[in-house]
């Protein structure tokens, strides 16, 4: 794609699809309003503890889409000065403020339910209309999944069918519920607390999933190792790479960022390894959709063997090393057409390329090659020079 070609959103991609995906989020937001509101009132009528918390677990998925909905829409903002990698991480900052919300709120459920539990001969009777409000819900949970998963299968959304297994485990709870409210009814005063209690831990187990998530990514945890062997292995199979000895990723709210140390061969020129690194950084992101960017740095293939790597001698500048060069080979020399050195361990191999009027005069040239030789043999700074001649069109 272009820079001039404007980003499509997904309803331009596709209207039917994402109307229908709408469609099926909005259906799940309303029936989610109407049993928080039915399961607390009613719940608080009726005595029934088991239906409040079930209320505030229904309540927690609302909070949860809204919450979502919000930093989506806020983390597609795109980078500016302050924000270079984007605005992505707004979602982990939700997630983190969900995940404390949910916490607290299943901790209380618990510590109310505990304190009933003490005071089990002093609890109001537990009204009927609370069982018949917990079998609804667990009715209206059941279809709700039925047709999220449904509609998931034929979008066939990853995102849609997660959703749908969440209204299962929803549905899950309300069962829970009914089941302690029927036995209260039936005398067995104590399964409303203990339902309470169920609930509530399903809360603060959801709460500290999403604190504990957010916080692997807010201090950079890496991606499992069989993710990130995965881009090891496209990277490694780039034509042109020799090596990786370093790759480091980190989450970014749903996306990946990663930073990569490939290996090329260390006489190429900077362009043909710039290439490389391109190449390679272009197979990533078109072979694993979820990784946002990636920073390739390249080294030299030599930089692996420790015996080639910089140990006493300290190798001066590029000008430096340039005069010590024409001293080896005569000062009277007119200035090269260009100068390649290649920094390989401690020591450098040189690329000259000599004027053409130089060229033409074999004598001479045999004369400086002569010369190098004698010179070169023991050279502190160069290991190997190169001569050569580059004939250009007139």
């Amino acid at each position: 794609m272009s820079p001039e070609e404007p980003l499509l959103s997904p309803a331009t991609l596709d209207p039917s699809r994402y109307k229908e995906s709408q469609k099926v989020t909005w259906v799940s937001v309303v029936v989610n309003i109407g049993l928080t509101l039915a399961q607390i009132i009613i719940g608080l009528m009726a005595n029934a503890q088991s239906l409040v918390a079930d209320g505030f677990h229904s309540l927690s998925d609302l909070v949860a889409d809204f919450m979502v909905l919000l930093a989506n829409y806020h983390s597609r903002d795109p980078a500016d000065d302050n924000h270079p990698y984007g605005h992505y991480r707004i979602e982990t900052a939700a997630s983190l403020a969900l995940g404390l919300l949910l916490a607290a709120t299943g901790a209380a459920i618990l510590w109310s339910a505990g304190v009933r539990l003490q005071h089990l001969g002093e609890l109001p009777q537990v009204a009927s209309i609370a069982l018949w409000t917990a079998l609804l819900a667990l009715a209206a949970k059941e279809g709700l999944f039925r047709y999220m998963l449904a509609v998931g299968k034929k979008l066939r959304s990853p995102m849609l069918v997660a959703n749908a297994w969440h209204a299962r485990s929803d549905a899950a709870s309300s069962l829970v519920v009914a089941v302690g409210l029927s036995g209260s009814l039936l005398g067995f005063r104590f399964l409303d607390p203990v339902a309470a209690i169920i609930v509530g831990f399903m809360i603060l187990r959801m709460g500290l999933k999403f604190t504990y998530e957010a916080m692997r990514e807010l201090v950079d945890t890496a991606l499992s190792d069989e993710e990130v062997e995965r881009i090891r292995t496209t990277l490694r199979s780039t034509a042109g790479v020799v090596g990786l000895h370093e790759l480091r990723t980190r989450r970014m709210a749903h996306q990946v960022l990663a930073d990569a140390h490939i290996q090329v061969d260390a006489r190429i020129s900077v362009s043909e390894g710039h290439r490389i690194a391109e190449m390679a950084r272009k197979r990533v992101l078109q072979q694993h959709p979820e990784v946002l960017d990636v920073l390739v740095h390249i080294d030299a293939e030599e930089d692996t063997d420790p015996s080639l790597r910089l140990v006493e001698t300290e190798l001066p500048e590029r000008e430096e090393l340039l005069d010590h060069l024409r001293t080896l080979l005569s000062p009277d020399l007119p200035p090269f057409e260009k100068t390649l050195l290649h920094y390989l361990g401690n020591r450098v191999e040189a690329e000259i390329f000599l004027p053409q009027e130089i060229c033409f005069d074999q004598d001479q040239v045999f004369r400086i090659e002569r010369r190098l030789a004698e010179r070169l043999a023991g050279d502190r700074y160069f290991s190997a020079v190169s001569i050569n001649c580059q004939i250009a069109p007139k």
